[in-house]
């Protein structure tokens, strides 16, 4: 498989092109050109100068063209799935939800536009203002800069896309570099349902070439998923760009004395190990009362070493492989220096190339790095607590916060979660993996700011103008 950038309506090879292996087995899965400062300026240009008519489309030009991409997505739905199993190493049982889900997206923008755009605001509230009438309107920001990791390398380009093809920017997108031939499939969608030429641009490039989406000034707006080292950089060099940051996590769930206990070890289990635990929100540090530890420990080990491990194509499995060998040697090494540090590895914590047995830990201390930092692999840290607010404070103990769960029925108690946790989402009875996107998704302190959820991303790309007339 080969597919070209897309630039400009057009279909461009660079001459110099990347292999895009597969996780699992090595194969070459395709081949894409490598852009050049050149070609990401091109791509910039001409969402520019598309910017200049998509921002006067009507809503019913926007949603027709949303629905249309929501549509495409559907009938190649299979190839997509297979396309983002080749490509990231996705369980083919994700890969077709993450398909779903993105076609849902897409379908959200589109409904968003009946109701979205503006208010009349009563500002005759002051004698000196009778006979005055205001009406607040919502205009994209501009172009927008859009870059995305590769665990989803569809939905998560979605959720930047159909947010700004509703309200009539322009997108250039830079793909996760393992998985960008996922994003060219969207960019035929697109270029299919009718979008200008520019409107989406597509361009596979190094990180020094990709950064010039944060420091060129014409895009005004940088929508930025990945981890918080680089997310944070391009924030420092953006300028007076608006810039959305999703970033990292190290999610942690409590589990109460009173917890549903097969529930809970059943959905805190596919919350640690699905796709290799390699999503942002899924469960690191799984902190679980005294009074059940012992009884859920056992159950959950038991669960883990049941879990179907192995080919992602299999529609059985799990934890496929992690992306690259590099993660790979990079987990192991932080399981191996949590045992060295008197920490018990209860199972897992070997590799077979990339495939990385789900590994469970008991006894780490707070400053290892499977604790604190994001591991972004099939690895959890179980620990007990006696008091509820000592729980909530140690799940605080993090420099993220994106979403923890709580698995509970104590309604003072999840009350008291949802106003003491410093994360974006609190969960209760389920894993902190949960996402619907529709509803406002993002975090706090080092996992970034803004919020993506297709009403709220659309909301962040956009800025109110207010019209006062005098009648």
């Amino acid at each position: 498989m080969h597919r070209d950038l897309y630039i400009n309506g057009q279909w461009t090879d660079t001459g110099v092109h990347d292999e895009i292996l597969d996780p699992y087995t090595g194969a070459v899965v395709g081949t894409v050109p490598i852009g050049g400062a050149e070609h990401v300026d091109a791509a910039i240009t001409a969402a520019a100068a598309a910017f200049e008519s998509t921002r006067r489309h009507s809503g019913f030009r926007r949603r027709a063209l949303c629905r249309a991409i929501a549509e495409g997505i559907r009938a190649r739905a299979t190839e997509l799935a297979e396309l983002i199993c080749a490509e990231a190493g996705k369980p083919i049982a994700f890969a077709r939800g993450e398909v779903a889900r993105a076609a849902s997206t897409f379908t959200l923008a589109a409904e968003e536009l009946s109701r979205f755009g503006g208010e009349v605001i009563p500002v005759d509230i002051e004698e000196a203002f009778e006979g005055y009438e205001c009406v607040m309107r919502r205009f994209p920001v501009g172009p927008i800069s859009a870059i995305a990791p590769f665990n989803f390398p569809l939905n998560l380009v979605a959720h930047k896309v159909a947010p700004a093809l509703a309200v009539g920017s322009s997108v250039v997108l830079k793909p996760a570099p393992q998985a960008p031939l996922t994003a060219l499939a969207l960019a035929e969608i697109v270029d299919a349902a009718g979008a200008l030429p520019g409107q989406f641009n597509v361009v596979h490039c190094m990180p020094v070439d990709a950064e010039r989406l944060a420091t060129d000034d014409r895009p005004a707006m940088l929508s930025f998923t990945g981890s918080a080292r680089v997310g944070w950089h391009l924030r420092s060099v953006a300028g007076r760009k608006r810039v959305t940051l999703e970033l990292g996590g190290n999610a942690g769930a409590i589990v109460d004395a009173d917890a549903e206990m097969e529930w809970a070890v059943r959905r805190t289990v596919l919350g640690s190990f699905a796709f290799a635990g390699q999503i942002c929100i899924s469960v690191q540090r799984l902190l679980v009362h005294d009074a059940v530890y012992a009884e859920f420990r056992d159950r959950f080990v038991d669960a883990t070493k049941a879990l179907e491990v192995g080919d992602p194509r299999d529609p059985s499995t799990i934890a496929g492989p992690v992306i690259d060998d590099g993660a790979a040697e990079r987990i192991v090494a932080w399981v191996d220096e949590a045992r060295a540090a008197g920490a018990s590895v209860l199972t897992g914590g070997t590799r077979e190339g990339r495939l990385v047995q789900p590994t469970v830990i008991e006894d780490a201390a707070p400053e290892l790095k499977v604790s604190c930092e994001e591991v972004f692999g099939p690895v959890v840290v179980l620990d007990r607590f006696a008091d509820f607010d000592e729980a909530l404070s140690r799940v605080n103990a993090s420099e993220y916060g994106l979403q923890a769960a709580v698995f509970s029925n104590d309604a003072r108690r999840i009350r008291r979660a949802f106003e003491t946790l410093e994360v974006g989402g609190v969960i209760v009875n389920d894993y902190p993996m949960v996402r619907v996107d529709n509803f406002p998704y993002g975090g706090v302190k080092a996992s970034g700011r803004g919020r993506e959820g297709v009403r709220y991303a659309m909301e962040e790309m956009t800025e109110p103008r207010v019209l006062v007339s005098r009648g």
